[in-house]
């Protein structure tokens, strides 16, 4: 999630949690600036948090999920005040696996995979070697490791789902 306004990032959050389910790990809200990418329509002073739902999705799901936080982001966007930002949240979904993150985006690119419904799906980090690994086209925030102890922290509940068994920290 990314807006200029960490009470917006609470809203969002609280509107997920309702959507898809308890959301039981939620990363610490950081100061954005990687890129000015977003001035224009989000404003200034940007904050990113990353929350994940606990009940798991099945990939396919991305794409129906990708088109549901657009329709929050322009409810969002319709309740904002006059003057401020038209876009006053970025909601990017993504899910983990425990080889890869994957971002859905309703824009295309050479990297990018449609899936429907005008969205397509890209692997933003490939996850091996017991590190997280960017990509040439991996945008800078993701690339620069700010977020990889989130996503170990997602990879490693994930793990833990999907073999109950296993020992922590085996491949």
């Amino acid at each position: 999630m990314l807006s200029a306004r960490p009470e917006l990032l609470a809203t969002a959050a609280e509107r997920l949690r309702r959507e898809y389910g308890p959301l039981d790990i939620t990363g610490e809200l950081m100061n954005w600036e990687f890129t000015h990418y977003y001035d224009e329509q989000m404003g200034t002073g940007l904050y990113r948090q990353f929350v994940a739902a606990e009940p798991l999705i099945s990939p396919e799901a991305i794409g129906p999920i990708k088109q549901a936080t657009n329709q929050m982001e322009a409810e969002f966007a319709a309740a904002a005040a006059p003057g401020g930002p038209p876009r006053p949240v970025n909601l990017d979904p993504g899910y983990v696996t425990e080889s890869k993150l994957v971002l859905a985006s309703t824009k295309d690119y050479a990297h990018r995979i449609y899936l429907g419904g005008g969205v397509f799906a890209e692997v933003t980090l490939t996850h091996a070697r017991g590190r997280w690994m960017a990509h040439e086209h991996t945008f800078p925030d993701y690339a620069s490791g700010a977020y990889d102890a989130f996503l170990t922290q997602v990879r490693d509940k994930l793990r833990r789902q999907l073999h109950p068994r296993r020992k922590e920290g085996g491949g």
